[in-house]
């Protein structure tokens, strides 16, 4: 603005000062054509009385080169001309000084004297004898008056252009000044310089508030924005419709890895999973998409979702939450499912095939009832495990519908010992009880079944002249149930796996022993559920020993 007001002023001024360059020259030229005539009138009326007093010797030794003295008869023949034969000189009675002379006693006219090839002046009196005396000069063109006033004339241009600019540059910047020095983000506390901006900074000054209030607006969204993604603990991740990463939470950076300057990076260059691609490449084509994902041993859903604005992906919207629990429990439905399905299918299929030969008359009356035996025994062998089962749906279930009350592991470990007395016998194991009365905070039937399960396995897994010893020791803070026995003992290898559901170290022997597979997993749950801490101490044909700690 400052330049385009410079060059203005700067045109303006030259432009001015040519014109009035040009209107001075034509003042001066005409002023100076009215001095000469003037002069030439009187150089007229000088030389008019002379040649009345002396006739034509008045031009005898007449030297004159400024002006042209011709004198002509009154039918227009030329007498005289001190420039030119007047034997050759053609009849002066039309020309309009003389015209004028000879009826009125003086005359002048302007024009372009085609005998000397300029324009001149010229001005003609009539004398005494009615003949007239011309006088002619040469009249300067104003191209003439120009080129003799050339060096003043440059002079005054340069001193002008100079001053024009210096003025044109001082006033350029002034104007702008008060422009330059506008407070805009409060432009009416200082408007010193027009009162013409007036409306404008009253808009300006709109507008800014405006600006202010939705920049605040803004603000507190994004504040609110980040608060929440920075407390999420699952990832969000913001893209435009070419990958590139706009915003990223601090989960998201810890489960890709992407550190701090990953904005503005492309997503595919912090993390290249296949699954992840396909995601986003289904988000951009406008599909919302989700993958499964593992990330730091972790399986992560992705889900992408893009964002439509004016009918095209303007941004694509990431998430990722941890679905490893729901995993694992899909797989571990999926594997007790298959379990529940194995164990219910052998029994069935034995009672099945009992049921059959008895059916079809293939046995003798007196075979009858060792295959009824079986039927019952495998019978026994699934209502149990649909028991277990049961037991185990109810302890998922979790504590809220459990009503605890005070419990005496050292009584239950009693009852324990005796129910299990005849088995103990039949298999020539020694159960022993020792320790002191602890009482806790529990739910009978549940204790019950973690004793009771610890101590049938310590029976079933030992070896003939085995013992089983059960210790309860009463502590501070805590209560401890431990159960030791004597028999096969569990590699280290499978120490952390026992407790799962239908799993066992020893196949061919659980079969011998019968059991379902799950008595472990329903004392793992009990104990949760009462905050106990269980541990397992074991050597291969040597023992084992599982405790309890309940905290009181």
């Amino acid at each position: 603005m400052t330049k385009r007001i410079f060059r203005s002023t700067c045109f303006v001024a030259i432009a001015v000062l040519i014109a009035c360059i040009v209107l001075i020259m034509g003042a001066l030229y005409s002023y100076f054509s009215s001095v000469q005539m003037n002069q030439l009138h009187m150089q007229t009326a000088l030389a008019a009385q002379g040649v009345n007093n002396e006739g034509l010797s008045y031009f005898d030794g007449l030297d004159i080169s400024d002006y042209r003295i011709t004198l002509v008869s009154p039918d227009g023949s030329v007498l005289y001309d001190c420039r030119a034969d007047a034997g050759t000189m053609e009849n002066h009675l039309k020309r309009e000084e003389i015209q004028e002379a000879l009826k009125n006693g003086e005359g002048e006219s302007r024009r372009f004297s085609s005998t000397l090839s300029e324009s001149s002046l010229y001005c003609a009196q009539k004398l005494n004898d009615g003949s007239v005396l011309r006088l002619s000069v040469a009249q300067k063109s104003i191209f003439t008056l120009v080129l003799g006033m050339s060096q003043p004339i440059c002079v005054v241009l340069v001193v002008a252009i100079v001053l024009s600019l210096y003025l044109a540059y001082r006033l350029s910047k002034n104007i702008v000044r008060p422009l330059n020095e506008l407070d805009l983000d409060d432009p009416l506390s200082n408007n010193d310089g027009y009162d013409e901006l007036s409306p404008l900074l009253k808009r300006i000054d709109r507008q800014q508030k405006q600006l202010k209030r939705q920049a605040n607006e803004m603000q507190k969204k994004q504040d609110e924005f980040t608060a929440i993604t920075e407390s999420m603990n699952e990832g969000l991740i913001l893209l435009n419709p070419k990958g590139t990463i706009i915003s990223i939470n601090p989960a998201a950076a810890k489960l890709l890895d992407a550190g701090q300057f990953s904005k503005g990076k492309n997503i595919l260059t912090v993390n290249r999973s296949l699954a992840l691609q396909e995601v986003i490449s289904d988000a951009v084509a406008g599909k919302s998409a989700e993958k499964i994902i593992e990330l730091h041993e972790r399986h992560y859903q992705v889900d992408a979702s893009p964002v439509i604005s004016d009918g095209a992906v303007g941004g694509i919207v990431l998430l990722l939450f941890d679905v490893t629990e729901k995993e694992d429990a899909e797989q571990l439905r999926r594997e007790f499912t298959a379990n529940v399905s194995h164990e219910l299918k052998t029994p069935l299929h034995s009672i099945s095939g009992y049921a059959e030969i008895i059916k079809s008359d293939l046995i003798s009356p007196e075979d009858i009832k060792p295959f009824a035996s079986k039927i019952y025994s495998e019978a026994q062998r699934m209502i149990q495990l649909v028991e277990d089962i049961i037991n185990l749906s109810h302890l998922d279930e979790g504590a809220d519908s459990m009503s605890f009350e005070d419990c005496d592991l050292y009584l239950m470990a009693q009852d324990t010992v005796a129910n299990l007395s005849s088995e103990a016998d039949a298999s020539d194991i020694t159960v022993t009880l020792s320790g002191d009365p602890a009482v806790i905070k529990g739910v009978p039937h549940m204790l019950s079944g973690i004793i009771y399960n610890l101590c049938d396995n310590a029976i079933k897994y030992n070896r003939p002249g085995g013992k089983v010893n059960i210790d309860i020791r009463d502590l501070a803070s805590s209560a401890i149930l431990s159960v030791r026995d004597t028999g096969i003992g569990i590699p280290p290898e499978h120490q952390n796996r026992i407790f799962e559901r239908f799993y066992r170290v020893d196949k061919s022997h659980s079969k011998e022993v019968g059991g379902t597979g799950l008595g472990l997993s329903i004392v793992k749950h009990a104990a949760k559920i009462h905050g106990a801490k269980v541990s397992v101490e074991s050597t291969p044909g040597e023992g084992t020993c599982i405790s309890l700690e309940f905290p009181k």
